[in-house]
């Protein structure tokens, strides 16, 4: 499914907890992250694609229709078949699931995330913001920053300082993990959301440019193949 390189292997830890950043890259983002991150990772994922009920119509309007270019209604029952493999199997891999637009559900989200981490386990999160103009060059919208509250409520609870990893996903089936950002609790909270996100966005940005260039010299170890 995936058969890439994984770059920047030095800088995985041993365990969880910690929570990587990624760009979605389309239906190829969670797909090279799972494949080449020799970690078990609990990921974010719409909650449509969660409930039985409302993948169908999700999965026609996300990936059937414009990826596969099939029209209506071909593309609603092709939809309902894929839901019936695509929703157990995100539930079996323990997804997240994301209610856009609900206080509640976002906070629900961010809940079950830090009970994870809690474990010591680690999160895979794509925050760009779709509805936001995407970088022409890159092709990476610009991040979120909601994710990034769980530095603070992970302090809370372990006064520890958790590391958020950034990861870059090229469409030449390359992933490149870099050095953390660790959450600083000195700071005042709304800022220091603010500089986690602008630092690991800016640094997936670096990684997917450089790998967009090939010129990827002095900056990795040998790359890994899958």
């Amino acid at each position: 499914m995936w058969g890439g390189e994984l770059l920047g292997e030095e800088n995985l830890p041993d365990q969880g907890p910690a929570v990587f950043i990624a760009n979605h890259l389309g239906p190829l983002g969670p797909i090279g992250c799972v494949c080449s991150i020799p970690l078990r990772m609990y990921f974010w994922a719409i909650g449509d694609m969660l409930d039985k009920e409302l993948a169908p119509d999700y999965l026609r309007q996300d990936f059937v229709e414009p990826r596969l270019r099939l029209k209506m209604p071909l593309s609603l029952k092709f939809s309902r078949a894929l839901s019936r493999i695509t929703v157990p199997m995100l539930c079996s891999l323990g997804c997240i699931p994301i209610h856009r637009g609900d206080y509640d559900g976002l906070n629900e989200t961010l809940k079950i995330s830090l009970d994870w981490l809690l474990q010591d386990k680690c999160l895979l999160v794509f925050p760009e913001n779709a509805s936001v103009g995407e970088d022409t060059m890159l092709h990476i919208h610009p991040f979120q920053k909601t994710v990034f509250r769980l530095g603070e409520m992970y302090y809370e609870q372990q006064r520890k300082r958790l590391k958020f990893y950034p990861v870059a996903i090229h469409e030449s089936r390359k992933v490149m993990v870099g050095k953390p950002y660790l959450y600083n609790p000195l700071n005042v909270l709304a800022h220091e959301r603010l500089r986690l996100k602008d630092l690991v966005e800016a640094s997936v940005r670096k990684m997917y440019a450089e790998m967009d260039n090939g010129d990827l010299t002095g900056l990795l170890t040998p790359a890994r193949k899958f």
